[in-house]
């Protein structure tokens, strides 16, 4: 039941991702994800909502970058198809 639940809350996060950008984000990236990216590439967007949300996941520590990690490294995917 966990389980289903955060498949859940990862698909609100990624649609959140692409409405916000109106479709202009990357396909299945969470806004975490897309935070940590942005910041990184020196883009306000990033500067701005990263610590946002990494203090609003403050017992995540490192929320963004570690959800940028998954995403780069396909860790949310089901091992059978990574």
């Amino acid at each position: 039941m966990k389980r289903r639940l955060l498949n859940v809350l990862i698909a609100l996060d990624q649609l959140l991702y692409v409405l916000i950008t109106l479709g202009n984000g990357y396909p299945d990236e969470t806004l975490s994800a897309a935070a940590w990216r942005l910041e990184h590439a020196g883009k306000w967007q990033g500067k701005l909502f990263r610590p946002i949300i990494d203090a609003l996941l403050w017992f995540d520590k490192d929320h963004c970058q570690k959800a940028y990690y998954a995403e780069v490294h396909r860790l949310q995917q089901h091992e059978s198809i990574r």
